[in-house]
């Protein structure tokens, strides 16, 4: 095993496993479920304020953080009789943010797309 794979990775996936991390990724195969998580990667927000950012409904955003929140991506916390919304974890942020950057980067080892070009 080449070493610059992680010590973490030591087998291949089970289909178990392989099934839930199919069923994970399809639940973020919705653009509006993008822009919440973005938004609560900048910090963590009242459903009021993220509904305002993300330009969608209050119930409309509600219905998006259950989904989020069965998912285990978002979290929520209760202070006074606010309800504040956050990524989960620090693997739910860099996940936003490797697929974000990802993205972002060239494509110039590609060589196929630049004979298209």
């Amino acid at each position: 095993m080449s070493s610059n794979i992680p010590p973490a990775i030591s087998d291949i996936l089970s289909h178990e496993k392989a099934q839930r991390m199919a069923e994970f990724f399809s639940i973020l195969g919705d653009p509006s479920r993008w822009r919440i998580l973005s938004a609560l990667a900048l910090g963590e927000t009242r459903v009021r304020d993220l509904a305002e950012q993300v330009e969608m409904t209050e119930s409309a955003v509600s219905h998006q953080l259950r989904i989020l929140r069965s998912a285990r991506m978002v979290s929520y916390h209760k202070r006074g009789r606010n309800v504040f919304y956050t990524l989960r974890d620090h693997h739910i942020f860099n996940l936003y943010r490797d697929v974000s950057e990802h993205l972002d980067e060239p494509d110039d080892d590609d060589e196929e797309h630049h004979h298209h070009h």
